[in-house]
């Protein structure tokens, strides 16, 4: 590695953050709901991101409860499990989510999580209302620190090993996740909203592999982890859930607009 490539690293050391990010949170507004819409029980699942588990949304998911979505986790203690194996749990729950509210579901997504949550948009446009991920390097997975990458590697190894829970290498170019890296890497379909989060200053990801193209990009200043509790990315995810709920409603009503004008 050359002098040149260190410093263009993601700032690790910019992790450092996260405590003065949950702080600020606090005394944010928006952590009170102010100027954020009553969601009106919309159902959201959340998703943590790589070696984290659900409680690492958790200001998060009592936020967005107290302003009128209903939540629910994706059981995930420690988000290190096979791509292929996740996917297919988050969508039976996605199932369930659906059939039990009546209608589509918003998924949040952390990092790896965002991965996961972009391709169950992918897979199931008929269950879900949008997506929102948060510092996910959907264009490039392992565009990622190096220390972050030599902790992908033991986990692979331990996985490959026979030890349960784990990813193996064979995951990422093996058969197994064959069609979850063709999904990650499809547009999202139309009638699925679409934001991605990233921020210059992450210092895990790169954060050009956050810039897909069939998303919505919206950048904040934050670390990666911090994504979790950074009130300028409260505020986008609200926008964003505000416009995944309305966007049915909109559509329901140029049929309608349509008629009139044949009418008339």
């Amino acid at each position: 590695m050359t002098a040149r490539s260190l410093f263009a690293l993601p700032p690790l050391w910019r992790e450092g953050r996260l405590g003065l990010e949950a702080a600020a949170l606090m005394r944010d507004p928006v952590h009170r709901g102010v100027g954020v819409a009553d969601a009106g029980g919309q159902p959201v699942l959340l998703i943590p991101g790589f070696l984290a588990g659900d409680d690492s949304l958790g200001i998060m998911t009592r936020w967005l409860r107290r302003t009128g979505h209903h939540t629910r986790k994706a059981g995930i203690r420690w988000n290190v499990d096979c791509s292929a194996l996740a996917v297919t749990r988050l969508e039976e729950r996605l199932e369930t989510m659906a059939e039990t509210s009546g209608q589509k579901v918003a998924i949040v997504g952390q990092s790896r999580g965002g991965n996961f949550a972009k391709v169950l948009g992918v897979r199931r446009p008929d269950l879900v209302s949008g997506v929102v991920a948060l510092g996910s390097a959907q264009l490039d997975p392992l565009a990622i620190h190096p220390l972050v990458h030599a902790q992908v590697y033991v986990l692979g190894t331990l996985g490959t090993i026979g030890a349960h829970g784990l990813f193996k290498h064979s995951c990422r170019n093996g058969a197994c996740c064959k069609d979850f890296w063709e999904d990650l890497q499809k547009p999202m379909p139309d009638e699925v909203g679409y934001l991605s989060i990233y921020s210059r200053t992450d210092g895990i990801v790169d954060w050009r592999a956050c810039l897909d193209e069939s998303a919505e990009l919206v950048e904040i200043r934050s670390s990666h982890c911090g994504m979790a509790v950074n009130a300028d990315a409260y505020r986008a995810i609200a926008r964003a859930l505000e416009e995944f709920r309305e966007a049915p409603r909109a559509a329901a009503r140029k049929p309608a607009a349509r008629s009139l004008r044949r009418a008339a």
